[in-house]
């Protein structure tokens, strides 16, 4: 069996070849992927110097194997990279925001193509504009599209073939004028793909040149005396104008750029690509990253441009950026060889090229600062949590407390409730019932502390189990995997001591345990005799106190509609020919035995149809005391 060969022999037997690098830890999980000119030189020196940034230590301390690929230049070495991070998404490269959830306008590869929004990108020769990160955007150029064009609205299959055989019949849109009838051949293939092209001008900003390529059409066919065709192209012009009059003109010289600037807070990024065509605003693009405390400018521009240029059709003539890519010339030629034509880019220092740069930057860091904020909203921990971490001295915040309960009467219908608070709060998702099996003891007396053992155990069991395994709990036991920062238990030293000895045996000695005690509002620490007092007026102990009444009437209410339900059903079976199934269908319908006497009295034909005049007459002489 051959050896497999060592990080260091990997390093040395390194080529002099454009490609991509991978990084791996012990346990085969992906750190990093890279891409490099001279795989050689680039990869020996993450290993030849130390670099100052604390995360890329970190990486580098963790790498032990290495993987590449080689290339035949460095273009592919960069769509290789970036397809990649894409579908691997390594731990150390730069974060950026899946953007599946962003629309798209596609023009469909069909011989009568359709227009319509999507959120799935296909490799199937269709066209797609966007992503729209603006839906409203999206919407607005959908409709003028629409508006202005006569396209098809049917998923009819539509090839010559099958219009040739009459197959599809025209619907309303072609006698609304919303469609031109391809199915029946109004129009002809030519002229409605002509169409379309049009349609993909527009929705790519550029109104100035179809405009200009639509007035030479009318000219021609006024010329040729065809003066509906004029009268409908002007109509046209005169719907797109009134579409252009709406864009923002920013640049007199009519070209087509687009914009691109980033700014960043700490790890988080948001990176924004204002669309300019024919000179005015067509759209802008943003998208936020993370993980890039100490990546270089130069690689989140990199970053931003592949990813967003990777899943555009449309790349203008120039970019004007707020800093050059990394590797700005292999960055060109890739974007030279989508666009087959020249790409320029421009990094403009004064001047009215700065000026809309820096306004981009701005609008980014606006997108920015709205991200931040969310995220301190979701992050933000009640005040009263911080109290009871302090009250009760715990290592970390209680930030998913667990509270359980036990109720009964008598020993009857034992039952046990678990809430869950999520930062202050209830998570009545989380919340779960148990019926209780083992209630007696030897002396045949009810035992709480023998209900408590066996709730614990079914709450933590499979979180043990998992924990053993390396498992992830799935479906129905999703909240049964999550590991509480704190449990309450409702009673005193006996219900704790239960608990916590369950906990032991389950290997789970780490999760903090305390009782509640209802009468005091004494708190239990596991093993203490004396209890703990808690500050009448600590916030800690407000929550404490909401958890175990929540807990409580969890409880109550399980166990009230358990001894309903048993002693209604109990009471219907005991009338000669009512069984479980015939009692638990007047439950149903009526509601309850006092609804169902008060039928019987005022409405015998009722219950009559319902179970049949034998039965009902038995329900009367029984339930119905005179």
């Amino acid at each position: 069996m051959q050896n497999t060969p060592s990080l260091e022999e990997k390093l040395r037997n390194l080529p002099s070849t454009p490609g991509v690098y991978q990084f791996r830890d012990a346990a085969g999980v992906l750190l990093y992927v890279g891409k490099a000119k001279v795989l050689r030189n680039r990869v020996r020196q993450y290993f030849q110097t130390r670099p100052n940034s604390p995360m890329l230590n970190a990486m580098i301390s963790k790498i032990k194997d290495l993987e590449i690929i080689t290339t035949d230049n460095e273009i592919e070495a960069l769509i290789l990279e970036q397809n990649l991070i894409q579908s691997l998404k390594p731990r150390y490269n730069i974060n950026l925001k899946d953007d599946k959830s962003y629309p798209y306008i596609v023009i469909t590869n069909e011989p009568f193509p359709r227009v319509f929004p999507t959120r799935k990108k296909r490799s199937d020769g269709s066209k797609y504009f966007g992503p729209y990160t603006d839906v409203k955007n999206m919407r607005f150029a959908l409709k003028a599209v629409r508006d202005i064009f006569m396209i098809r609205s049917c998923n009819f299959h539509l090839t010559d073939e099958t219009i040739a055989q009459k197959k599809y019949k025209v619907c309303l849109d072609y006698h609304i004028h919303k469609c031109e009838g391809p199915c029946e051949a109004f129009v002809s293939r030519e002229d409605y793909n002509d169409m379309i092209n049009e349609v993909g001008k527009l929705l790519n900003g550029k109104t100035t040149t179809l405009i200009n390529e639509l007035k030479a059409k009318m000219e021609d066919y006024s010329e040729k005396m065809q003066f509906e065709r004029a009268a409908r192209t002007r109509d046209k012009i005169n719907s797109i104008e009134v579409y252009s009059s709406k864009q923002k003109l920013i640049d007199h010289e009519e070209a087509d750029r687009d914009i691109v600037a980033f700014d960043r807070v700490r790890g988080d990024c948001c990176g924004m690509i204002l669309k300019v065509r024919d000179g005015k605003v067509a759209g802008k693009t943003h998208y936020f990253m993370s993980n890039v405390e100490e990546t270089s400018d130069g690689e989140i521009m990199e970053k931003l441009i592949t990813s967003h240029y990777s899943k555009t059709d449309f790349v203008p003539d120039q970019l004007y950026l707020m800093e050059e890519p990394e590797d700005p010339e292999t960055v060109r030629e890739w974007l030279m060889k989508m666009k087959q034509g020249k790409v320029e880019f421009v990094v403009p220092k004064i001047g009215d090229k700065y000026k809309l740069v820096f306004l981009v930057k701005k609008n980014a860091r606006l997108l920015l600062d709205e991200l931040i904020l969310t995220k301190m909203k979701r992050e933000f921990v009640a005040p009263s949590v911080e109290s009871l971490r302090k009250d009760l001295r715990l290592s970390k915040l209680p930030r998913r407390i667990e509270c359980f309960d036990i109720s009964h009467i008598q020993g009857t219908d034992t039952v046990a409730s678990m809430v869950v608070f999520v930062d202050g709060k209830p998570k009545k998702s989380d919340y779960r019932k148990f019926k209780i099996m083992a209630v007696m003891n030897e002396t045949g007396t009810p035992d709480d502390f023998l209900s408590m053992r066996e709730v614990i155990h079914r709450r933590f069991r499979r979180m043990a189990e998992n924990e053993t395994s390396g498992e992830e709990s799935s479906g129905s036991d999703m909240s049964f995997s999550s590991e509480p920062d704190l449990v309450i238990i409702d009673g005193g030293k006996g219900q704790l001591s239960s608990a916590v000895k369950v906990l032991d045996d389950l290997g789970l000695k780490e999760i903090p345990v305390i009782g509640l005690a209802k009468k005091l509002e004494e708190v239990f620490f596991p093993g203490e005799s004396d209890p703990f007092n808690i500050p009448k007026t600590s916030a800690g102990l407000r929550l404490l106190q909401r958890v175990r009444d929540e807990a409580h009437r969890f409880a109550v209410t399980f166990h009230k509609q358990l001894r309903n339900k048993r002693t209604l059903a109990t009471e219907l079976t005991e009338v000669e020919g009512i069984g479980e199934k015939t009692a638990k269908k007047l439950l149903i319908e009526f509601g309850s035995v006092e609804n169902l006497r008060e039928v019987l009295k005022n409405n015998f034909n009722i219950v009559e149809r319902s179970v049949g005049s034998k039965t009902a007459e038995k329900l009367k002489q029984t339930l119905i005391v005179e």
